[in-house]
C-alpha cells in the first residue's frame, strides 16, 4: 500500500474506533458528553491517526495511529474519554505482568508487587521486569496529559529508617528508568512512604508481600481537557 493510501485508511480507521467508543455506554459521560465526543472527538481522530502513525515504527504504524486517533480526539470529548482510552491500553499492556491497574474516577492508579518488580531488600529492578516497564513508558509517552506521581512502600519488618530509603529508592529506580525511555521527568514526582501506608496487616506473610510495593498515580494535569 502506497503511503497516501495508508494515512488514508488509517484516518478512516481512526475514526471508526472512536466514534464507535462514544456509542457505547460510558458511565463517566452524559448524553451531552456522548454527543459532543461524537463531533469533536472525530475530527480530532483524523488528525491524530497520521500524527500517531508518523511517530511509529513501520512495525506499529497501525497501532500508533489508533492511539494517537484516542488522544487527538480526547482533546474534543474530555479528560474523562481520554482516561478511557488510556486506561484500556495500560490493561492491555500490563496483562500477565503483576501489574494491577486501578481506576477511581478519573484518577488510574498501577499497582507494582515488589516481588515482581524488586528483589529482596534491593532497590534494582528485576530484569523480568524491564519489558513490563518498557510498555508503560511507550503508554505515558503517547498518553502525556496526566502527571505521574512514583510511589515506593515497604511492609514494617526492619527499622523504618531503611524501610523509608528503601521505598524512596525503588520509586526513584523506577522514574528514572522511565525517564531513560523517554518519559519527560518534569511531569514525574517521587516519594517514598516506608510503612506508612499498608494496604494490608502486617502480621502475616501475605499482607507484608501487599504492602510491599510500588504504586504509579495518574493525575490530570491542571487545565487538561477541561
Amino acid at each position: 500500500m502506497t503511503v497516501p493510501a495508508l494515512k488514508h485508511s488509517l484516518i478512516a480507521l481512526g475514526a471508526a474506533v472512536l466514534l464507535s467508543g462514544c456509542a457505547a455506554n460510558n458511565p463517566y459521560e452524559n448524553e451531552r458528553s456522548i454527543n459532543r465526543t461524537a463531533v469533536y472527538g472525530g475530527v480530532g481522530a483524523a488528525a491524530g491517526a497520521i500524527a500517531g502513525a508518523a511517530v511509529s515504527s513501520k512495525k506499529d504504524r497501525t497501532k500508533g495511529a489508533l492511539i494517537g486517533a484516542a488522544v487527538a480526539g480526547a482533546a474534543g470529548a474530555g479528560y474523562g474519554y481520554y482516561v478511557d482510552r488510556q486506561e484500556a491500553e495500560l490493561r492491555r499492556a500490563m496483562q500477565g505482568t503483576g501489574v494491577e491497574v486501578q481506576r477511581q474516577g478519573d484518577n488510574l492508579t498501577l499497582v507494582m508487587p515488589g516481588n515482581v518488580t524488586f528483589a529482596s531488600d534491593s532497590a534494582t529492578i528485576s530484569g523480568s521486569f524491564y519489558s513490563a516497564l518498557n510498555n508503560l513508558a511507550q503508554s505515558f509517552r503517547q498518553y502525556d496529559q496526566n502527571t505521574i506521581d512514583i510511589v515506593g512502600h515497604t511492609d514494617s519488618t526492619g527499622g523504618y529508617s531503611h524501610n523509608m530509603q528503601l521505598s524512596q529508592r525503588r520509586a526513584q529506580s523506577v522514574a528514572s528508568y522511565l525517564q531513560g525511555q523517554g518519559v519527560q521527568g518534569s511531569r514525574m514526582n517521587v516519594r517514598g512512604m516506608g510503612p506508612d501506608q499498608p494496604v494490608a496487616s502486617n502480621a502475616d506473610a501475605y499482607g507484608r508481600q501487599q504492602n510491599r510495593r510500588v504504586e504509579i498515580n495518574l493525575r490530570p494535569m491542571p487545565g487538561a481537557y477541561q
